[in-house]
């Protein structure tokens, strides 16, 4: 087996250019990764790898060798999961990151279900917002809202997000109620700032409109912005999977409907690889099954659908948004 090992930390430190990170995501020592790739590359007769001003990068050579790599370490885990399979069923453990909002209220029942389908499974799970990095922290896979910037992660896509415009019944009663997104440069806004786009972008006269929202008061946590909004403190921008109950019980209220806001979505990301890890998979499967293309925490979007069949709102005035995957 020490061929296969060679290859995996070869892939490893090719994905992670460097040998600390790569030995790291091993859990082995930084000299045994490094004699490795040296006897893989003296057993080729070619350089493998590189060293450049960001660090190490695969040759031409390497690149080559690293897909076919990737290939036989793919069927290698096809092979012994499909064995274990016909005896045990899914095993092993699943470590999973997921964010902290939308886990605690819709993924947590969802794991407790797969982890009564799959007695043998183990669940390592972090609760965070913050993003984490999945092959130097040796993670299996990771759930996240919105779009992926440049990287070599696998997602697969689960489920639309959107937006919505809230703010509390008081608020309105003390502030008044916009009419148009515009109108929102007169009011006090209670901002997101856990991402880098700060402006609200909506659709108006069939063109995107970004409006910057003025405030004082901003969190990275969509709770506290909901807890705000109830409080009547400002108006706020929140995922329907946040706001789904809020606005059911009536303690905030979602306007601007007629102007959509961009859609994002619901991505299960893994690291690289063509192979998909039967522990992921069953992952990806229950939860495309509890959440799909028309989620029940999307009460905003039901009501504009009741709206568009009563006449009340034209479905050229409310288009559906391309998904956005960048």
């Amino acid at each position: 087996m020490s061929e296969i090992d060679d290859i995996r930390s070869f892939i490893a430190v090719a994905d992670a250019g460097g040998f600390g990170r790569a030995a790291h995501s091993l859990g082995l020592a930084k000299s045994i990764v490094s004699r490795r790739i040296a006897r893989l590359e003296a057993d080729l007769g070619t350089r493998l790898l590189s060293r450049t001003t960001r660090g190490v990068a695969a040759t031409e050579a390497g690149l080559e060798f690293k897909a076919r790599g990737e290939r036989i370490l793919s069927e290698l885990a096809e092979a012994r999961e499909a064995m274990t399979q016909q005896s045990e069923g899914v095993a092993g453990r699943l470590r999973l990151s997921m964010p902290l909002s939308f886990g605690y209220r819709h993924l947590a029942p969802v794991l407790a279900e797969l982890a009564q389908r799959h007695p043998r499974l183990e669940l390592d799970v972090e609760a965070s917002d913050r993003q984490v990095d999945l092959i130097g922290e040796r993670f299996d896979a990771a759930i996240r809202i919105g779009s992926l910037k440049d990287s070599s992660l696998v997602a697969r896509r689960i489920a639309p997000v959107k937006g919505a415009v809230l703010g509390s019944p008081d608020y309105f009663a003390r502030h008044g109620r916009p009419e148009t997104p515009l109108d929102l440069a007169r009011h006090e806004c209670l901002v997101y700032s856990g991402n880098s786009v700060v402006d609200w972008g909506f659709r108006m006269n069939r063109r995107w409109v970004s409006v910057r929202p003025s405030s004082r008061l901003r969190s990275d946590n969509g709770d506290t912005l909901l807890s705000w909004a109830e409080a009547g403190l400002g108006i706020t921008v929140l995922p329907t999977f946040i706001a789904s109950d809020a606005i059911r019980a009536g303690t905030v209220e979602h306007i601007l409907w007629r102007y959509p806001m961009r859609e994002s979505a619901l991505h299960v990301v893994r690291p690289p690889g063509p192979y998909v890890p039967g522990k992921v998979r069953v992952l990806i499967d229950l939860m495309l099954e509890r959440f799909g293309d028309t989620p029940s925490w999307d009460p905003c979007q039901a009501a504009v659908q009741a709206k568009i069949a009563a006449g009340e709102l034209a479905p050229e005035d409310y288009p559906a948004d391309e998904h956005q995957m960048a």
